[in-house]
């Protein structure tokens, strides 16, 4: 017979962990790696978004069954989302993105952009707005450059476009 003290432990346990699934999924957090590949002369764009959140985003702007595993078209939508959340200016003129692919890889989803290299007296602005109308306290973290040399730009719901330097 369980006393009534380890009873109340077992439940506390179990209400502790059947809220756990619950928080795993919204982790407000996107990563973006921004690079320059000499071999191709292009600047390479790789977002990384959390499979739920990427879902619930496109639930957000009216997609009623998104299935980013097994749906091309609802990783098709996601990338569009992400082109509309994620702008490069270059001066002041808008880069134009051009959409490579995307892939689920683990528990995220992997969408890849590239770009014309600019030259290197133009001026690079980022703003991650991903998923930043879904949650107020969404992070988005976009790093610049690659290997040991990276520098990381942070931004949050409002914020506007950041200078981004991108080494050759």
């Amino acid at each position: 017979m369980i006393s009534r003290s380890l009873a109340r432990v077992l439940l506390a346990l179990t209400v502790l962990f059947a809220a756990v699934p619950t928080a795993a999924h919204q982790q407000k957090l996107a990563i973006s790696t921004v690079s320059v590949n000499p071999r191709t002369d292009r600047v390479e764009i790789v977002h990384q978004v959390p499979l739920h959140d990427a879902e619930h985003a496109l639930r957000h702007g009216g997609v009623h069954s998104p299935d980013i595993v097994s749906s091309p078209e609802s990783r098709e939508a996601f990338a569009d989302y992400v082109t509309t959340r994620f702008p490069v200016r270059i001066g002041d003129q808008f880069a134009k993105l051009t959409f490579v692919g995307s892939e689920v890889k683990g528990g995220s989803l992997w969408v890849y952009q590239e770009m014309p290299i600019p030259a290197p007296s133009q001026t690079v602005s980022i703003n991650s707005q991903i998923l930043t109308e879904v949650w107020a306290r969404q992070e988005n973290r976009v790093n610049l450059g690659g290997g040991t040399d990276v520098r990381t730009l942070i931004f949050r719901a409002g914020d506007g476009f950041k200078e981004a330097e991108l080494r050759r």
